[in-house]
């Protein structure tokens, strides 16, 4: 296929491809284009303000989502692979947004960072896709959550509550819950499923700590203390309380301390607002 000529054109084009087959094709192919020095260091193009998704999944408000249960049962399983597909799916329009909406405003090694972890998402895309036909399933053939571009589209105009949000709130919340995913999994035999979201969990760590360097980064050029820095923008950005349990050791290893996240924990469960 052929490429744009500048980094900024072809994470747009990433966003605008709606095929998923294609869209992991172009965003493998954005990478390795990257990594070779074959796309300039431009960004002088303007991200959508939503990208192009495919006719399926249909998509739903999350009060219309069906109730997937615990992945106890084999259709309970591919119910809850086709949900965690339809994340990463989304993940990979997060990562290349990222990079080529505030990739100017940073040294190369965020653009580095961000088209990594692209590629990282359309891989994992790609083998829970492969996983759900060992249940006779593709992705598209159940409905999906509506609301994953929202925290993108609120966060759109400042990269710090993007990095806040994205890596260190919903992609943090994947390091809480999917080591108990794949323990569900394994009790129930399913261990080529249990590898694939052990090697996601592994990668999401690297990820939530590429969120947490650059919005560390921003913090410290700004003279800002962090946590309280996080803690406010999560308070104007994030719909919903944080709930606990926390896997702390997960986090800490992504460099998201509990000084971060404990005293808004705390507030959200003892029925208090947060800070706006």
């Amino acid at each position: 296929m052929a490429l744009p000529t500048t980094l900024g054109e072809a994470c747009r084009a990433v966003l605008t491809t709606a095929d998923p087959p294609a869209k992991v094709r172009l965003a493998r192919a954005v990478a390795r284009a990257w990594r070779r020095g074959q796309l300039a260091p431009e960004f002088d193009a303007v991200m959508p303000d939503a990208p192009a998704r495919p006719a399926r999944p249909e998509l739903l408000p999350p009060n219309r989502m069906p109730k997937r249960g615990r992945g106890g049962s084999e259709r309970g399983r591919a119910a809850l692979l086709h949900a965690l597909a339809h994340i990463e799916f989304s993940a990979i329009d997060l990562a290349f947004d990222a990079a080529g909406r505030f990739g100017g405003l940073f040294p190369r090694r965020f653009a580095d960072d961000w088209i990594g972890v692209g590629a990282d998402e359309a891989m994992h895309f790609a083998v829970l896709d492969r996983r759900l036909r060992a249940f006779g399933l593709h992705y598209g053939a159940l409905p999906a959550h509506a609301g994953l571009w929202e925290a993108a589209a609120d966060t759109a105009h400042d990269a710090a509550a993007r990095m806040a949000i994205v890596p260190m709130v919903l992609e943090a919340r994947g390091l809480d819950v999917t080591p108990e995913t794949v323990a569900r999994f394994e009790a129930a035999g399913d261990m080529p499923s249990a590898r694939i979201l052990h090697r996601i969990f592994t990668d999401e760590i690297r990820h939530v700590g590429i969120g947490t360097r650059w919005f560390g980064y921003l913090c410290a050029n700004a003279d800002i203390s962090p946590a309280p820095h996080w803690q406010m923008l999560v308070g104007r950005h994030f719909r919903g309380p944080l709930k606990p349990p926390f896997n702390d050791s997960a986090r800490a290893r992504a460099g998201l301390t509990r000084d971060y996240y404990a005293p808004i924990a705390a507030l959200t469960s003892s029925g208090s607002h947060q800070p706006r």
